[in-house]
């Protein structure tokens, strides 16, 4: 898949957005952090900020210290040198336990049915059956089956977009809500068009609503080992492994949580677009055995 040359807007004074396709695919992904990565590695004078998005980017620059014209020159430079490049990544493969068709969040999105497309089906099952399963558990096999890469984190602090890592005619896509809810449970697993999400924190949302994971994603405290680096702990690149658990299992995570005990399986992986595209199962597979 080709996807042609970057559309580059100024923001004010001190901005350059970067829209690398006008829809979300791997190629586009793999791009945006080829470039990013490698700006962030010239450590260029001016550079203030680096937000990678799902097919885009955003430069923030001091123009006291580098002229709009000269960052443009750069961006294109960048563009020009890694638009065809190998791509490749080091990255870590993460398993995320979740606890499908929970209490919790079949609560809310009862509350919420009226701004449902379906109001006489819950997120799952209207999921199910727009995306062709014949059943729930069908359904769940295959949300949880593939594993999904986080195309970048934002909206609200720590939340990750996701994005599954399958053929294109096999993804999951399910509209978000017609209104937003007013109410989300916190760490719900979520999913709106193409992408999967993860709500670090209670709030208003408009994701269908699949389960809910014990594990925090986002804490100020950084209360637990897997946050001793950073208090959001995804990362654009990350790959995420949902593994399914029942209520018993989730209970023990809570526990763990609240002690200060629980963490979560992480494996370091060499993530090969290339090769991710000439065999996506056989590719997933291998993948996935990094967290055995």
């Amino acid at each position: 898949m080709s996807i042609g040359s970057a559309r580059y807007t100024f923001g004010a004074d001190e901005h350059v957005f970067v829209e690398l396709s006008e829809e979300m695919s791997l190629e586009a992904f793999f791009k945006g952090m080829a470039i990013t990565n490698a700006l962030a590695a010239r450590k260029v004078p001016g550079v203030t900020e680096i937000c990678p998005a799902n097919a885009s980017y955003q430069v923030r620059f001091d123009p006291d210290v580098i002229a709009p014209d000269a960052m443009l020159a750069l961006l294109q430079q960048l563009e020009s040198e890694l638009g065809n490049a190998s791509l490749e990544i080091a990255t870590r493969i993460i398993e995320v336990p979740v606890f499908y068709n929970d209490p919790w969040t079949h609560e809310t999105l009862m509350r919420f049915r009226e701004r449902h497309q379906d109001p006489t089906a819950t997120d799952l099952e209207y999921s199910a059956r727009v995306n062709g399963y014949a059943s729930v558990d069908a359904f769940i096999d295959a949300h949880a089956g593939s594993p999904w890469f986080v195309s970048m984190v934002g909206f609200v602090a720590g939340l990750p977009f996701l994005f599954q890592m399958v053929e294109r005619a096999k993804q999951i896509e399910t509209p978000k809500y017609l209104r937003p809810r007013t109410d989300t449970p916190k760490l719900t697993i979520g999913h709106g068009g193409c992408f999967g999400a993860i709500y670090s924190v209670r709030g208003a949302g408009g994701y269908q609503m699949y389960g809910i994971t014990p594990a925090p994603i986002f804490d100020p405290a950084q209360s637990l080992p897997y946050f001793k680096d950073f208090m959001c702990f995804f990362r654009p690149g990350d790959i995420v492994k949902y593994r399914r658990i029942d209520r018993a299992e989730y209970d023990a995570m809570v526990g763990q949580v609240e002690a200060g005990t629980f963490t979560l399986k992480i494996a370091p992986v060499q993530f090969s677009l290339a090769s991710f595209l000439a065999d996506p199962t056989a590719y997933n597979r291998s993948l996935m055995e990094a967290l055995r």
